[in-house]
């Protein structure tokens, strides 16, 4: 966590500050849906996604920002939580990061309602402030994000899935809502400036580190964040996976495809898939194409002249891909 301090210091007091905004904009004339929103923001994570936001707009503003950074930073952060309380009730899920879910503590008719409550305070919040062009990019997010979870449920069944349709995924699902937070950063003080399409380039990249760093987890000698093998137990198409079945004799493969098709719930069978995949250079090459997306990522920055906002935001690229959870 000392990473995730050092990151977070240059733009402390808009957080603290953002923290009541944030919560002021969840507000409800609705008693039970004031306890629930309450208890969200009180568990909240390592809120990334306004760090983003603050950061980016700090960079391009002289060390200022104003109130569409706030609002930005709280649509995004409305927007992202309405999404994971949705993805507990697809995902049956009944814990996340060690709390509840809303949907195990008040039914999933209760988290639905709640998701699309949360949906829309966040994009009244833009149409009230007539942010529209933040409003954009956010809607362009919860679209791609939709687009990509689909995508990948379509792709999974066959377990053919090419590399660039894995990145296709990927960029859907998880980088594209990091773009967009950088995006509104930059779109907060330096509307329809080309800083607005370098930043979203330069989210969308972290992002893509950021997933395939996931990926590398399921691969891990310890339990990390997520238990080992759990992406291959639900038959997920991960890059390490996707590499060596690209790369292996048609036996291999067809042994490969028969294991996690139908044998991803006999936990020696899952060990046996790692560890080929690990002898078969998959996870070589995972980590070689996200530290590719780190250095592009950081490549973009380097345009930019120095500061303490600049180092946090490369400090933060370097967390993506070190972290251990």
């Amino acid at each position: 966590m000392k990473i995730v301090s050092q990151i977070k210091q240059p733009v402390e007091q808009e957080m603290e500050l953002f923290e009541t905004k944030f919560r002021d904009a969840m507000s409800s004339q609705v008693a039970l849906l004031n306890r629930i929103t309450y208890y969200i923001v009180n568990r909240k994570g390592k809120q990334m996604r306004p760090m983003f936001v603050f950061l980016t707009a700090k960079l391009l503003n002289d060390g200022a920002v104003n109130e569409r950074t706030y609002r930005g930073a709280s649509v995004i952060e409305l927007i992202h939580t309405a999404t994971l309380v949705h993805d507990d009730v697809v995902d049956e899920s009944n814990k996340r990061r060690g709390f509840f879910s809303i949907n195990a503590l008040w039914k999933n008719k209760i988290a639905v309602l709640v998701g699309d409550y949360l949906l829309s305070k966040g994009l009244l919040l833009s149409i009230d402030n007539a942010d529209f062009d933040l409003l954009r990019i956010i809607s362009v997010a919860v679209r791609e994000m939709s687009e990509g979870e689909l995508l990948q449920i379509e792709k999974a069944r066959r377990l053919d899935i090419t590399e660039e349709v894995y990145y296709d995924i990927i960029r859907q699902k998880t980088a594209t809502l990091i773009a967009a937070c950088c995006s509104l950063g930059a779109c907060s003080v330096k509307p329809e400036s080309p800083d607005v399409e370098t930043f979203r380039k330069f989210g969308e990249l972290c992002g893509m580190a950021f997933q395939i760093k996931d990926d590398l987890f399921d691969y891990g000698a310890k339990k990390i964040g997520k238990p080992t093998g759990i992406d291959i137990k639900e038959q997920k198409m991960t890059l390490p996976l996707i590499y060596v079945l690209n790369n292996c004799s048609a036996s291999e493969k067809k042994w490969l495809i028969n294991s996690v098709k139908n044998h991803n719930k006999d936990k020696k069978r899952v060990k046996e898939v790692i560890t080929f995949v690990r002898d078969h250079g998959g996870l070589d090459y995972a980590v070689q194409k996200m530290l590719t997306f780190k250095e592009e990522a950081l490549a973009l920055l380097a345009a930019y002249p120095p500061s303490e906002y600049k180092s946090a935001l490369e400090l933060m690229v370097s967390y993506v891909v070190d972290r251990k959870k």
